[in-house]
């Protein structure tokens, strides 16, 4: 995904190519997701930009806007894999032109293509095969789009708010709430820009696990933390997130080997990174460097990767590790409470049948488990009555042979009687 300093990347291009020009055609498809989501249209869009002349270029964290010659104003957002191309240009570091290979254009999966009429004419292009980016008009005066949704939901951006964003207000942000650091980071209703790569990249410059809860860090750690914040945003939008630019000792340069084949799990500086799920998205984490100095959330789990939506790698998490202390096959938990079935079907069918007393303790896993405590508890109750059941049938059975081995025996006694007559 797109974060602070790929975003100012576009606002760059944007700002040195576009403004002063004005629009002399603007195409757009209709999209429901893009368009639609926002209450805005195609139509819309291209009756709003078409003969406007671009003053500006502007950014919120992950959010940038082109200031017109005239409300509305066009605000964009890139979702997972949205892009701004311009025609003939590597404006996107991380997907330059291939060589020799003539440019599509319009490039796929197009959602507006816009070219300005003055020399030299620019024809710039907003691609979002994901759908999930999101093109907003705007209709208030430029100086005021901040103070209207969405911007105004959003938090401070490092770069742009470097006064708001102070060592006391991120205190204040971190103590207001209990949740895993990284998780309060990502939120962009607390600062806007931060995103997969770069809060994991804040975190390890800061020496902070993760999934350490926000409102347990010391004081010490909030100051390195603040500083740690502004260092790599500032860095990410000063080199218009050009790798190349990034220091070598940052986890950027490392980390996108994850899931390949012997790939180096290593730093420059001998530090092993492994990478963890916290808050259900993949985290780069140096163990050596982030240590956990207070309460920690629990939905840590150890993951491999592949690439996903945001380029970060879909979450396969393996099976957690025994904690320290933990009893194992005993079951029962750290607590001393019974512990809760796990496996297959067959494997909990298993372990029902060898400790009646996990009942209880599968009744309240959900639904399915439920039900299964219920049919054994109903079986429990019919088994009395199908044994006194079995008991009649059994004693009516024995009448029965007994019955006919009496009537065996007196036919024997009539026989033997009638042959002692006879002699």
């Amino acid at each position: 995904m797109p974060e602070i300093g790929e975003v100012a990347r576009v606002v760059h291009y944007i700002r040195e190519r576009l403004v002063g020009k004005t629009i002399a055609k603007v195409t757009a498809q209709n999209d429901d997701n893009v368009y639609g989501k926002v209450g805005c249209s195609a139509e819309a869009f291209e009756k709003a930009l078409i003969g406007k002349r671009i003053l500006n270029a502007m950014q919120q964290g992950k959010y940038f806007w082109m200031v017109m010659s005239s409300p509305p104003h066009p605000l964009m957002h890139f979702g997972m894999a949205g892009e701004l191309k311009f025609r003939n240009e590597d404006s996107l570091y991380y997907k330059p032109k291939k060589a020799n290979v003539p440019e599509e254009w319009p490039p796929k999966y197009w959602k507006f293509v816009l070219e300005t009429e003055q020399n030299p004419s620019y024809q710039v292009a907003f691609v979002d095969f994901r759908r999930f980016g999101r093109i907003r008009l705007i209709d208030c005066a430029a100086d005021n789009i901040r103070n209207v949704s969405p911007l105004l939901e959003n938090g401070p951006d490092p770069v742009v708010d470097h006064n708001t964003l102070t060592e006391e207000w991120l205190k204040e942000k971190l103590q207001s709430k209990k949740m895993p650091v990284k998780a309060l980071l990502l939120d962009q209703a607390n600062i806007s820009g931060i995103g997969n790569w770069v809060g994991d990249e804040i975190l390890y410059n800061a020496k902070v696990h993760p999934e350490q809860y926000s409102n347990t860090l010391t004081a010490d750690q909030i100051t390195q933390l603040h500083q740690s914040i502004h260092h790599v945003c500032k860095l990410s939008v000063d080199t218009l997130a050009d790798p190349e630019k990034f220091p070598k000792d940052w986890l950027f340069k490392h980390r996108w080997s994850k899931g390949k084949k012997d790939s180096p799990m290593t730093l420059p500086n001998g530090k092993r990174f492994v990478f963890l799920k916290v808050g259900g998205r993949t985290s780069c984490v140096v163990p050596s460097v982030q240590k956990k100095t207070g309460p920690v959330a629990g939905d840590v789990k150890e993951a491999t990767v592949e690439d996903d939506e945001a380029g970060e790698g879909t979450v396969k998490p393996k099976k957690r590790k025994t904690s320290a202390g933990a009893a194992e096959n005993t079951g029962m938990e750290e607590d001393g409470s019974p512990a809760k079935p796990t496996g297959g079907k067959k494997r909990r069918a298993k372990q029902e049948v060898e400790d009646p007393l996990v009942v209880d303790s599968i009744g309240s896993n959900g639904g399915s488990d439920k039900k299964s405590a219920a049919k054994r508890r109903e079986s429990a109750a019919e088994a009395p009555q199908a044994e006194e059941v079995d008991s009649k049938r059994q004693k009516k059975a024995t009448k029965g042979v007994k019955a006919v081995r009496d009537t065996e025996n007196d036919g024997r006694r009539r026989s033997k009687r009638v042959s002692g007559k006879s002699l």
